[in-house]
């Protein structure tokens, strides 16, 4: 019973604790997807909710349940921060580059929301999670339930090598709540970040995704660790996914999208369409 009082408490305070977001039911344990993790090379797990069968597919359930540097995949909530408190006017308002060079060339110039979640344009989204400041950020955080809602390590830090630390399965479960719009933000804040998430755009599917590279993010704390998290809308179905790898070489980050994609292929979401 005190449990049960607590929790109401917490509800009433605004607040959505994380396992309270959509928790899976369905477990379909996809051993088969292990041919598809060896031949590309690397070690990882996956999980595909297919929404229209309301399954949880998922690849090694143990890690995919484990918590990691999100990386760059909080772009999306520092997007939807941003908007919502102001710090960003919209998806084209531009930050000025500082001159600085980074280690891509697509990062060396000025960037709007929408440029820099395309091209991953860490230096941008610092600015704007400085810009909404720490104690902002971390009532947010605390609000949506977003994994261990811990940014310890500095507010332009805490997602890339800080103390965030967010499961595949959570990732999945924020997504859907970001589809669907019930998230605590503005209506048209979450449809600008899905507008600017959209990666394929075709007659036949749309693709929502953001990729994350955490520098010694796997769990032996020496290896890298490379995220793909998204969804694909088709004929009013949708498959929300997220898979992680690890990346002991820089030629592993390409396949994390591989990966993805004949799995997703495989789950239906792109089953039958032209190549």
């Amino acid at each position: 019973m005190k449990a049960l009082l607590a929790l109401v408490t917490f509800l009433a305070c605004g607040v959505m604790p994380a396992f309270a977001a959509q928790e899976p039911r369905h477990w379909q344990m996809r051993t088969d997807w292990a041919r598809v993790f060896e031949e590309a090379g690397v070690r990882g797990s996956a999980v595909i909710f297919d929404e229209a069968r309301d399954t949880w597919h998922v690849f090694d359930r143990t890690r995919a349940e484990h918590a990691y540097l999100p990386a760059s995949t909080f772009k999306i909530t520092n997007a939807l921060v941003a908007l919502e408190t102001g710090v960003i006017k919209d998806e084209f308002e531009v930050i000025r580059w500082d001159g600085k060079p980074r280690d891509f060339a697509d990062w060396n110039r000025d960037h709007s929301l929408a440029s820099g979640m395309k091209f991953s344009t860490v230096w941008f989204y610092q600015e704007i999670a400085r810009r909404a400041g720490a104690e902002g950020m971390q009532a947010w955080i605390d609000r949506i339930g977003y994994g261990n809602r811990d940014i310890g390590g500095g507010i332009d830090r805490f997602w890339l090598d800080g103390a965030l630390r967010i499961s595949a399965v959570e990732q999945v479960s924020f997504l859907r709540r970001l589809a669907d719009g019930s998230l605590p933000f503005k209506d048209t804040v979450q449809e600008t970040v899905r507008r600017i998430t959209i990666t394929e755009a075709a007659p036949a599917f749309t693709m929502h995704s953001k990729t994350g590279w955490a520098l010694a993010g796997a769990a032996d704390g020496k290896t890298d660790l490379g995220w793909i998290v998204g969804w694909v809308e088709r004929a009013g179905k949708r498959w929300f996914f997220a898979i992680n790898i690890d990346m002991p070489r820089a030629g592993d980050a390409p396949k994390r999208l591989v990966i993805a994609r004949r799995l997703l292929e495989g789950s239906g979401a792109f089953a039958d369409l032209p190549r």
